[in-house]
């Protein structure tokens, strides 16, 4: 990682406006198409140098069913700080996404949450709501934020306590919804475009419930092997007693929603949830979930003068729009968008994480993009951990930049993508941290300390 670092260093040296007007442009040449486009901007890249998440549990039965909000948010903000050495009072803005609380209310809690992690009250907060992409959005909005100057460096942020604020609907919708179809399909419950988007597309429920099994599979091998210590920081918190009202003491620190020995054979025995000869059910749909995470974001210029290692390189979003109706199919249009953003193709990424609310839109969506299985969600996804609304965009930063720092250099780009509650969807490409171009496809010229990038 020190390696790296230099190497980061040198060549944001040489990436400097050039002053002297005895240089000439024929001293630098670029245009080795071998490497990922660098230019004199290198060093206003937007850099995340750390990201971290608490375990994901079950609402109303798991780990933090006891646990306010604000105490669940705190501890990733803290992290996020404390192991990376930093000054809090250097934070230029905290954007948390979150979806179902009501917003003045959970604008407050988060505020709280920041002088418990041990914020100053000169650095300032907000939320942000684009429902099942808040957590993404949030630091998406962090780095547009720094790229455009605002700030040097930020927080994006998730948080949703579903064991407290549940899913509504409008009690009294607008009668002119009946004169708009596609208005009207935005108060579809979201079970319900699941069973749209398996009969339209021709997803079947052996393949919904192959999904299921499989992202339990591999959630609970990432458990058992120890890879999402990386990612998860423990919660102190206290579970009650439903009958005696005693309180315990706890350390909360393994997602408890996987179930290791989910098969094809019990899922089959359950009944479709929102439909009555439909494929969804309890078992291959995301569960309802209490989470939180938080991932620091900064120009690469302040994180090398700072000598933080570099988790990943935020590279482009997206957000796009898709018919309400079957608004799950919203990665398969996103992730294009994002990639092409990043002036990428889809074959070069390498890594995948989609947040699986449903397994109908989580294998429609594969099967569109002509996706390779073995490299999404390779450590299970929302079937299996859980999806906290506000916190999963997040969550996801986290455990794909951890993954993709364990793989090295085989690799290099990864995507986050989720849908979208009405009918969007969402994308972000990252490039892994360390993967600075090598400078061994460059010399320096005998004449000045520059160097000549693909000079021959």
């Amino acid at each position: 990682m020190e390696k790296a670092i230099e190497r980061q260093r040198v060549l944001l040296e040489h990436l400097q406006p050039i002053r002297s007007s005895s240089i000439t442009p024929s001293i630098c040449v670029a245009g080795d198409s071998s490497a990922y486009h660098r230019t004199s901007a290198f060093g206003d890249d937007v850099v995340i140098v750390a990201a971290y998440r608490t375990a994901i549990c079950k609402a109303k039965r798991g780990g933090f069913k006891d646990t306010l909000a604000d105490d669940l948010l705190a501890p990733v903000l803290k992290a996020v700080v404390e192991k990376t050495n930093l000054n809090p009072n250097e934070v230029g803005d905290i954007v948390v996404g979150t979806v179902l609380a009501p917003g003045s209310i959970r604008a407050m809690e988060c505020r709280m949450a920041a002088f418990y992690a041990g914020f100053p009250d000169t650095v300032p907060i907000r939320t942000v709501n684009r429902q099942c992409s808040s957590g993404l959005q949030a630091v998406a909005d962090v780095a547009a934020a720094i790229k455009a100057g605002f700030y040097d460096i930020g927080i994006g942020a998730g948080l949703e306590l579903m064991t407290v604020d549940n899913i509504g609907l409008i009690l009294k919708a607008n009668p002119k919804v009946d004169a708009f179809a596609q208005a009207r399909d935005c108060l579809l419950p979201m079970g319900i475009t699941s069973e749209n988007v398996a009969q339209r597309f021709g997803v079947t429920r052996l393949e919904q419930d192959q999904a299921a099994v499989i992202s339990h599979q591999r959630a609970a091998a990432a458990t058992a092997s120890g890879k999402f210590k990386d990612e998860i920081i423990p919660v102190l918190t206290k579970i009650v007693d439903p009958q005696t009202g005693d309180e315990k003491p706890v350390v909360i620190s393994v997602d408890d929603g996987i179930r290791p020995t989910t098969n094809l054979t019990g899922l089959a025995k359950l009944k479709p949830a929102f439909k009555r000869d439909g494929a969804t059910t309890a078992g291959n749909s995301s569960q309802v979930s209490d989470g939180a995470a938080a991932v620091l974001l900064m120009k690469r210029s302040i994180a090398m003068q700072k000598g933080l290692p570099i988790l990943g390189v935020f590279r482009s979003f997206a957000a796009v729009g898709v018919d309400p109706a079957v608004m799950g199919i919203g990665p398969a249009v996103a992730i294009p968008a994002a990639v092409k953003s990043a002036g990428l193709e889809l074959n070069n990424i390498d890594l995948f994480e989609i947040n699986e609310a449903f397994a109908s839109q989580y294998v429609y969506c594969q099967k569109k993009l002509n996706l390779d299985p073995e490299n999404v969600n390779v450590n299970g996804g929302a079937l299996a951990l859980g999806h906290p609304l506000g916190a999963t965009g997040a969550r996801c930063v986290a455990t794909l930049l951890h993954e993709m720092k364990r793989r090295g250099k085989d690799c290099r780009f990864g995507v986050i993508s989720m849908c979208i509650g009405s009918g969007m969807g969402a994308a972000a490409v990252f490039e892994r941290g360390d993967a600075v171009d090598d400078l061994c496809n460059a010399r320096a010229n005998n004449n000045n300390n520059f160097l000549s990038k693909d000079a021959k």
